[in-house]
């Protein structure tokens, strides 16, 4: 949802659960989630977030700041933090650290990426594709720096390997995205309402890309 706050509007991220508060935090990436009870409105989760305003503002620009500087990676060092499936972790809980130089450690780190992103695709895409009733030629993963999935007139599917580091309900759509590919080539109208007809929410998903892709990189 979407709530307005001082200077900006902010997307925000609800999951509910059976909980007695709501509680709100900001990732590194600036992405709001609000933790909420079952049953909980969009009034009370409004008002929550905006009695946070100032903190969260506070916060959401010196994430800016840090979007706009100059990125580097701390390989070797106790600071570096990686992306999985949604999550931060530091490098010696991914790979193994141990002895390897920095630009040992970035190509196992691919590795790693690589192997968790096709292991990830191909365990989600069997249900999406019985659901479309599609079968694609291939699935392949692969690195780019333009497109997070494709797909081609002859039926091969792609990913982006950097997909790894995305929340599992992100890869999820792009699978989705580039399954109904397979029956609508281009992106009409036709085409939107088959991705909204297995993901409804896909426009956040999109817009999760959109706004913090920048961090999903070695």
């Amino acid at each position: 949802m979407k709530i307005e706050l001082e200077h900006r509007v902010i997307d925000v991220h609800v999951a509910y659960g059976a909980k007695n508060k709501l509680s709100v935090r900001v990732d590194p990436n600036g992405l709001v989630t609000v933790k909420a009870p079952n049953g909980a409105s969009e009034d009370e989760i409004a008002r929550a977030v905006r009695q946070h305003g100032a903190q969260l503002s506070a916060r959401l620009d010196a994430i800016e700041r840090a979007r706009s500087a100059p990125r580097v990676r701390d390989y070797e060092g106790e600071q570096g933090k990686f992306l999985h499936l949604g999550r931060y972790y530091k490098l010696n809980e991914l790979i193994d650290t141990e002895g390897q130089s920095e630009e040992e450690l970035r190509l196992r780190l691919k590795k790693f990426y690589m192997a968790s992103c096709k292991k990830t695709v191909l365990e989600r895409i069997q249900g999406y594709q019985k659901q479309l009733r599609v079968s694609p030629k291939s699935i392949d993963i692969v690195e780019s720096r333009t497109k997070w999935g494709s797909c081609s007139s002859t039926k091969q599917l792609t990913f982006n390997y950097r997909l790894a580091m995305a929340p599992v309900e992100v890869i999820d759509y792009v699978i989705i995205h580039e399954l109904c590919h397979l029956l609508h080539m281009n992106h009409d109208r036709s085409f939107w309402r088959r991705v909204g007809s297995i993901m409804p929410d896909y426009k956040e998903k999109e817009a999760f890309l959109d706004r913090y892709g920048y961090a999903m990189e070695l």
